[in-house]
């Protein structure tokens, strides 16, 4: 018998890796549902699938965890599975839509909390502020009388274009129109509830920007929308800021066109081969970086935490979800 597989009249929820609080899920919920821990048995995936999870109706997935076609083949009464991420490219949406397995994810749950990052990561690259704290904590402002950090720019006065006006565009827009920055934006539709001029073309939304913030999902529409091209056209002292997903910009375009001084810099929470960054943004003042937390505060996580559980009780007692994804 495996390792963590016991008998229990609890429902079987399958986690093929823990969600990185998973821990609190174990504690929190285990007299709720039985977890099934793949990642604890000595056997090979497909094989604990096979033996132990054929008949498994509900599943807790996260971005480490890709939910594809390989994977599903090998659950056939699956039912539902539960994202705590906002995020759905990890999961084949259209797959899950064949095989009648509904979605269910944390909407926007985190959307205040990734808006929040996306503006301090465009604050600090403008005003230059890990630059500034590098230079104090190395004591060199006692050593010196210059001052050798270079100048930053004001943010009131800034054309931002955001790119995807969803749940989090619309927070980034709200809190960046405080500080007194025009919006624009680029989203799969044009809004009309909303009076931001709209772009239809991502290449001159940069053209007409001082600033990119992208906030869309990925897809393979959005896959390396961001290219050499809109990159250039954002200029020379143009910052572009991604809370989305690594994939969207080209980032070996991106990082030529940062050492090169094409584009005047960059603030980034993702990255396109996580948890690989390109080491060449190490050196450069312009470039803040944050390894993929923006929605990582005790709040939002426990606010997923809670969603997710309660979509899975939804599901066992035959009630309508709380966040399922209606167009997977």
């Amino acid at each position: 018998m495996a390792h963590g597989i016991i008998h229990s009249h609890l429902p079987r929820v399958l986690v093929v890796r823990p969600p990185e609080s998973f821990s609190l899920y174990q504690s929190q919920y285990s007299h709720k549902f039985h977890f099934l821990k793949a990642w604890e048995t000595s056997l090979t995936l497909d094989q604990f699938l096979s033996t132990h999870a054929r008949n498994v109706q509900a599943m807790l997935s996260c971005g480490i965890s890709p939910i594809k076609a390989d994977l599903l083949c090998h659950l056939p009464s699956l039912r539902l599975v539960v994202t705590p991420s906002s995020g759905l490219n990890h999961i084949d949406l259209s797959e899950c839509r064949r095989r009648g397995v509904a979605v269910a994810y944390a909407g926007s749950v985190a959307s205040c909390d990734v808006a929040d990052l996306a503006v301090g990561l465009l604050i600090d690259v403008l005003r230059k502020i890990s630059v500034a704290d590098r230079y104090v904590k190395q004591g060199l402002g006692a050593s010196k009388t210059s001052y050798p950090i270079p100048l930053g720019s004001k943010l009131k006065g800034k054309r931002i274009g955001i790119i995807g006006l969803g749940s989090i565009g619309q927070e980034v827009a709200t809190r960046l129109e405080a500080f007194g920055c025009s919006i624009s934006y680029n989203s799969r539709k044009q809004k009309p509830s909303f009076s931001y001029p709209f772009y239809s073309s991502v290449f001159e939304l940069a053209t007409n920007s001082d600033a990119l913030v992208i906030c869309c999902g990925l897809s393979d529409q959005t896959h390396h929308l961001i290219n050499k091209e809109v990159l250039l056209a954002l200029g020379k002292e143009g910052v572009i800021i991604n809370v989305g997903r690594g994939a969207i910009i080209d980032e070996k375009e991106m990082v030529q066109c940062l050492v090169q001084g094409d584009i005047g810099g960059a603030g980034l929470d993702v990255f396109e081969n996580e948890p690989n960054v390109p080491k060449e943004l190490f050196a450069l003042d312009n470039v803040v970086l944050s390894p993929h937390r923006a929605a990582f505060t005790h709040e939002t996580l426990a606010s997923m935490r809670e969603l997710a559980v309660g979509n899975l009780e939804a599901f066992f007692l035959n009630k309508p979800l709380l966040s399922q994804v209606m167009d997977n």
